[in-house]
């Protein structure tokens, strides 16, 4: 018998005992990869495994035929990964999404596409991860799987926790073949998943992520046929799993710093950071962020100006987010993730942040003084949520200007900013140093962002003389426009750089153009330098290609210091921000509609939940989809959209409505005083509506009416579209978003260096 997990932690042990009930016994008694085992072994692939397991008929069967269809899917589409839930105590369960088997097949799959791109090449890849379930087991089946093809894999020594952004940087700089790293960033405790790098460090685009789909059907049908398949791993202390190279650079820290110096960590912001007298707060979810962080803080000698919260690595995530009811009511496990910025409702309808009440700071800022500011970052720390300490008198001006707060107890509040209005700050501070320096004019500036993110970004760039770029939700929409600028560079350094948005607008950057800020709502962002950054062989970038929280991190610190000697808080200056640059759309929201319980325990409901839910959220895209491209090929006029929407929406009113567009994964929604967004997850049964504008009660209305749309085809929408052409505008979707993201784009062929590790 396999015993069951235990922790310390009742919660924990309540997520482990409802994972062990619902787990059957032959999933427990799987022995299929057994890494314990440190030298060289062969995990043999049989034809059993691909078809369901039937205790009789096929007492070996793992259903992988299944699991790779939904895998294969989600490549098509996701934006971050390929994640989902796993079994966190049994990973060789293919019955979830993310799973061992799955994880060593995938990376078979890269492989192998690797070997037949670059023949007879020293192939060199990186592979981290952070904290959750699995993640260790994962990682060492990568690197013994690249190990067992002849690829070289370096790793952190001892195999320990690097963030995304480090193993970004280090494919780029390092001139890497790309890399792998384990997450699923600020996702459920249960949920993992792998984002694959390439060689420029950024996350894989969908055609790169179908090579290796394709792959694995190869793989699939070579079992079918032959009835096995043999993958072999290598020794666990194979010399091509090195660990040497990344403790000889430690880690590439001394690279990071020096990249940061040229940008976000200049000297100036360094001095404003050590003149800081109130110790800054990072909230270090899951522990792993504090391991690289807190060095790179050292390397910058500022490490005394901050205090930590939660630096031991948790899978658990020290309970952050996770509560014993479900938003229903129902007693079971459930977990909101660790997104601060998550709101939930209560049974009451009274709204409040799940995560944030969870990390307890009633009690842990009690004895800290007002001001201080609190930065919260998830645990592949690649997101930034940005907090203060206020007193209470500061809630009519709070609400007022559509900034979010908790209260700590009757004197003080704890406010919450968006990572629109954080961002928003960051962006400004930042341009008013480049200028204090007298950089700002050495170039012409330019944003990348997300059509998501807020109006107010584009406001700033429009009175700031700034040029913006808006893409797709996703930070490798983010890194593909960088590419597209940096060979527009290269080939025509004396010409203008023109690239298009995703809204089919060409958008002039200028000559010699530099990113001033790259960012989305969700809390991930980058910042620019003033030279391009090389890699070691040479290669050239605008900046980094991974969001990283490092970098909010140091210019979040400067602009806390700067207020500090004015005696102003972070809400002041948004306000003041907004002021300066004439900005009319100041509030943003975005509601998250979640159709099952991601946290269910038992797969078949898990399953059964989602696939019910993926329904749902289908319908709710094709209702508003089916329009945007009807329009976009002149089969319905703007004014029969709104003839559908004011029939369908009673509530609202779409008189004012300017355009309806499809934005590349989602239907933007342009009125004259606001905008709404409805964006169906790609990997997952949940829609999102974001709406920024003029009215924080007006733009909340929308976007929860409209993202909780059934998506029911009323008579009029019927009237204008077919049932043919409404089931056919997710293909036509993905045309034109492959047309947006392959024009001008940079596909140079990487070139693999002679290397001197």
């Amino acid at each position: 018998m396999v015993k069951m997990r235990t922790s310390g932690n009742a919660l924990e042990n309540e997520l482990f005992k409802s994972v062990y009930d619902k787990t059957p016994q032959y999933v427990k008694e799987l022995d299929l990869i057994d890494l314990s085992d440190k030298g060289e072994f062969t995990f043999t692939l049989k034809k059993e495994y691909l078809y369901p397991y039937d205790e009789k008929k096929n007492p070996q069967g793992l259903n992988l035929i299944e699991w790779f269809e939904n895998y294969s899917k989600e490549a098509k589409v996701s934006t971050a990964g390929i994640r989902g839930p796993q079994n966190i105590l049994f990973p060789q369960d293919t019955r979830f999404p993310i799973n061992l088997v799955g994880i060593v097949l995938a990376t078979l799959a890269k492989a192998l596409v690797a070997k037949e791109k670059y023949p007879n090449a020293k192939i060199v890849k990186v592979a981290g991860r952070e904290v959750r379930y699995n993640s260790d087991k994962f990682l060492d089946a990568i690197a013994r799987i690249q190990a067992a093809q002849g690829i070289k894999t370096l790793v952190p020594e001892g195999r320990k926790t690097i963030p995304i952004w480090l193993a970004s940087f280090l494919a780029f700089k390092l001139d890497l073949l790309g890399g792998e790293y384990i997450t699923s960033s600020h996702g459920i405790s249960v949920k993992n998943a792998t984002k694959d790098l390439n060689s420029q460090g950024s996350q894989y685009l969908p055609e790169e992520s179908l090579e290796f789909v394709a792959k694995i059907d190869e793989i699939f049908k070579e079992t079918e046929k032959n009835g096995t398949y043999e993958i072999k791993f290598s020794a666990d202390d194979s010399p091509l799993i090195d660990e040497k190279v990344l403790s000889a650079i430690d880690d590439g820290i001394d690279l990071y710093v020096e990249y940061l110096k040229c940008g976000v960590a200049q000297e100036d912001n360094l001095k404003l950071i050590n003149d800081l007298k109130n110790k800054i707060v990072i909230e270090n979810v899951g522990g792993s962020a504090y391991r690289t962080l807190s060095r790179v803080l050292k390397k910058l000698e500022i490490q005394d100006k901050y205090v930590w919260f939660n630096i031991e690595e948790d899978p658990f995530f020290h309970s952050i987010g996770k509560y014993d009811v479900t938003p229903k009511g129902e007693k079971a496990f459930y977990d909101y993730s660790v997104d601060a910025t998550v709101i939930g409702t209560r049974r009451n309808d009274e709204k409040f942040f799940p995560v944030i009440e969870t990390l307890h700071y009633d009690e842990k800022l009690k004895n800290y003084p007002e001001n201080t500011v609190v930065l919260i970052t998830d645990p592949d720390h690649d997101r930034l949520t940005v907090t203060q300490v206020e007193n209470s008198n500061r809630v009519e001006f709070l609400k007022k200007n559509g900034i979010d707060f908790v209260e700590l107890d009757k004197n003080r509040v704890l406010s919450v900013f968006s990572a629109n209005q954080a961002f928003l700050m960051l962006m400004d501070f930042h341009s008013k140093l480049l200028k204090r320096h007298n950089l700002w004019n050495n170039h012409p500036r330019f944003m990348i962002k997300t059509t998501a993110s807020a109006l107010s970004w584009d406001e700033w760039a429009k009175k700031r003389g700034v040029n913006v770029v808006n893409v797709p939700v996703g930070f490798k929409e983010i890194a593909n426009i960088m590419k597209k600028v940096e060979l527009k560079l290269e080939q025509a350094p004396n010409k203008d750089v023109i690239i298009d948005d995703v809204f089919s607008n060409p958008i002039n950057l200028g000559k010699n153009p530099r990113l001033i800020f790259a960012g989305e709502e969700s809390g991930g962002m980058i910042m620019g330098c003033e030279d391009l950054i090389s890699s070691r062989a040479g290669r050239k970038a605008v900046a980094m290609r991974e969001k990283s929280a490092a970098e909010g991190i140091i210019v979040a610190s400067s602009l806390v210091s700067q207020l500090e000697k004015e005696n102003k808080t972070l809400s002041e200056y948004l306000v003041q921000v907004f002021d300066e640059n004439d900005i009319k759309g100041r509030f943003d929201t975005r509601v998250d509609i979640a159709y099952y319980n991601e946290s269910e325990p038992d797969i078949e409901k898990l399953k059964q939940a989602k696939f019910e839910g993926e329904k749902k959220r289908t319908k709710n895209d094709l209702f508003y989809l089916s329009m945007a491209i009807a329009v976009k090929e002149g089969k319905m006029t703007l004014e029969e959209v709104k003839k559908v929407l004011n029939d369908a929406f009673t509530g609202l009113i779409f008189d004012n409505l300017k355009s309806i567009k499809f934005v590349g994964d989602g239907t933007y929604l342009e009125f004259d005083d606001k905008y709404v967004e409805i964006r169906p997850s790609g990997t997952d049964a949940k829609t999102k509506a974001y709406s920024g504008g003029l009215d924080k009660a007006i733009i909340d209305t929308y976007a929860k009416i409209t993202g909780n749309y059934s998506g029911e085809r009323t008579a009029l929408h019927k009237k204008f579209i077919s049932d043919e052409f409404c089931g056919a505008s997710k293909d036509k979707a993905m045309k034109y978003y492959l047309n947006f993201v392959n024009k001008d784009a940079n596909n140079k062929p990487f070139e693999i260096p002679k290397y001197d590790f």
